[in-house]
């Protein structure tokens, strides 16, 4: 089992404060992580997705509450980490030298099945990576889709003139804690230059940031991506304690719709109760400079 995080003062937290780099929080997931072989960013995320579960409508959670979460979410990636070992790199090499290239989808699927915080991977991708120079193991790498989100690609053509089918998707990202600095944002340049010369029927790249799990977009930006649109947030849901996305409930049960999963029998369904941050979509256009967008101009869309 997980050992228990080391203990703090702070009665509650709220998922603001639980989101903050440098919060008693990332210091409890950092001590668990590193008392147990894992990785801290990893957990991080893990445990965020899995705080709203058992949230207050205000946000607040206990410092028990957290603590169960941590060894919970802490012996769930123990497990999944066990499950892919033999992909995981362990070296540290500086980013000139890894090297780029477009990864086999199976070996990817593992990765992101197990260690992405969504457990899935998407089918039709094309997935990429930095791989060290010696084992040719993943450091970091994202799957590439074209763009499934109708309202996503409405706004992309009426606002942007940008076709849906003109669009893809950066749909899956992982980066491994041996990555360097600034590993993510070098991977998606390179991708966007092979998608410049291999693929002239797509013009722009599009991803789904979610803050709620800690993430600003950062590496995006670093990458020349814009703040194009953000999403309206939507409840978490959570199946027998962990978290689902709809098209996973619709994969495995043949609906997403609330009320008719929780009259399944032995099956327990939440809901995360306190508000969501909104999910910001990034762009950037394939070939040529990508443009911001005023403030005035950024639009909220509903789910």
């Amino acid at each position: 089992m997980l050992t228990h995080p080391v203990e703090t003062t702070v009665p509650r937290l709220s998922l603001d404060d639980c989101r903050r780099p440098g919060s008693p929080f990332y210091d409890q997931v950092r001590a668990a992580a590193l008392g147990n072989g894992l990785e801290p960013r990893a957990l991080t995320v893990r445990t965020l997705l899995h705080l709203p579960r058992i949230a207050r409508h205000n946000g607040s959670v206990s410092q028990r509450q957290i603590e169960t979460e941590l060894r919970f979410s802490g012996n769930g990636l123990r497990a999944d980490q066990a499950e892919i070992k033999s992909l995981i790199p362990f070296r540290q090499f500086a980013l000139q030298d890894l090297r780029f290239v477009e990864y086999e989808s199976g070996r990817a699927a593992e990765v992101f099945s197990r260690l992405h915080y969504l457990r899935s991977a998407r089918p039709g991708s094309r997935n990429f990576a930095l791989v060290d120079p010696v084992d040719g193991l993943p450091v970091s790498l994202c799957s590439v889709s074209p763009l499934e989100w109708m309202r996503v690609g409405r706004q992309l053509n009426s606002q942007f003139g940008v076709p849906r089918e003109r669009a893809w998707d950066i749909s899956r990202v992982y980066s491994f804690d041996v990555a360097p600095k600034n590993a993510i944002s070098y991977l998606l340049a390179r991708v966007r230059t092979v998608f410049r010369i291999e693929m002239r029927d797509v013009d722009l790249l599009t991803t789904a940031v979610d803050p709620n799990l800690g993430f600003t977009g950062a590496s995006y930006r670093s990458a020349n991506w814009q703040h194009w649109m953000s999403i309206q947030a939507r409840p978490y849901l959570y199946v027998d304690r962990r978290y689902a996305s709809p098209r996973q409930l619709r994969e495995r049960f043949g609906t997403a719709n609330l009320v008719e999963l929780k009259a399944r029998p032995g099956v327990l369904v939440e809901q995360s109760r306190a508000k969501l941050l909104d999910s910001r979509i990034f762009c950037c256009r394939v070939r040529g400079e990508t443009e911001s967008v005023p403030l005035d101009d950024l639009r909220v869309l509903r789910r």
